[in-house]
């Protein structure tokens, strides 16, 4: 049998060239290969963390599914829907509440995190902390263990969700008997991090990100934004710089080499941008178009999350089957 990779992606704003390049193309990629089952699935239930309406959370929803799809995700070899259609993992997750220690959660990053940003403030601790937030590493246990998931791709700054999983699964098969499998984290080492229009890490969070799918005109507007020194045409410029580091990833070798040898000699910074933009747009441009297909065709995602969700309940149910029987329920 397959071990099998499963991976969520969660709804929460517009994918940005960073999101392309350190999760979605590595995914897809990763999901070429025939020597693990795939499962990736569309967090939306873990959104409602941040998403403050229901338009916001239908919006994103198909947005995020649509750049999967876009970006080459082939749902012919994974397995390929949405959370909320797998009604086996709240079930599951109210079950595993009941072999997870207070203490487990109280040890949570986005938990910890926001005690001390509160305690900084001088406002109760548990100020704007819901059970959502509080309980969110209980509902991705859930996600991973009902699927027997074997790895989990995660950055770093994720590992400790894959390690509750594995103390809460750990728990339940002292208890109820050998249940689950322990999954481990897959952390790729050679994920792209991206700079922003301001020079650091493109992130929502910093608002200086270049949107992935956004219109020609947009595009360019952003990369027009991206911070250069003051050095006129015909200075040379030093290519350790922003416009060159995101032209090295969507350019050849040979196109690279000489934009750099041209920011060297002196090319002016708004040829720089424009030849920037070309090259972008190029990449960018058969992937949006697909994106738009996507958006206008919201039925045909509808059908192929469907699919997929009914694939998904297949493999959760033989889980879900063994966890009723080993609690006493069936």
């Amino acid at each position: 049998m397959k071990k099998r990779i499963l991976t969520g992606i969660k709804p929460t704003g517009y994918a940005h060239l960073g999101n392309y390049f350190g999760a979605i193309k590595p995914a897809i990629e990763l999901s070429q290969s025939a020597e693990f089952e795939y499962f990736y699935f569309i967090a939306d239930n873990h959104a409602l963390t941040t998403l403050k309406s229901a338009e916001e959370m239908k919006e994103y929803s198909y947005n995020i599914a649509c750049t999967w799809l876009a970006c080459g995700l082939d749902p012919n070899k994974v397995v390929f829907y949405r959370q909320t259609d797998v009604p086996e993992i709240f079930h599951l997750n109210w079950i595993l509440s009941n072999v997870t220690p207070k203490g487990l959660m109280n040890r949570a990053h986005a938990y910890k995190a926001k005690v001390e940003e509160n305690i900084a403030n001088g406002v109760d601790v548990d100020s704007g902390v819901n059970m959502g937030l509080y309980n969110y590493p209980i509902l991705m246990s859930a996600d991973i263990l009902l699927f027997d998931a074997n790895l989990v791709p995660v950055g770093l700054d994720q590992k400790q969700h894959i390690e509750i999983a594995r103390d809460i699964a750990e728990s339940f098969n002292k208890k109820y008997g050998k249940t689950f499998v322990m999954p481990e984290e897959y952390i790729e080492k050679d994920t792209c991090t991206l700079v922003g229009l301001d020079g650091r890490k493109m992130s929502k969070s910093y608002n200086n990100q270049i949107q992935l799918f956004t219109d020609e005109k947009t595009l360019q507007k952003s990369i027009n934004k991206i911070i250069t020194d003051s050095r006129l045409p015909g200075e040379p410029k030093d290519p350790d710089c922003t416009l060159a580091t995101l032209y090295k990833i969507f350019a050849s070798d040979e196109d690279y080499q000489k934009y750099v040898n041209d920011l060297k000699t002196g090319m002016g910074w708004g040829d720089a941008k424009k030849e920037l933009f070309r090259v972008v747009n190029a990449k960018l441009s058969p992937m949006r178009d697909k994106f738009n297909y996507y958006m206008s065709h919201k039925e045909e995602v509808d059908e192929i999350l469907r699919t997929g969700a009914e694939k998904a309940r297949k493999v959760a149910l033989q889980t879900y089957e063994k966890v009723l029987k080993n609690i006493g329920v069936k």
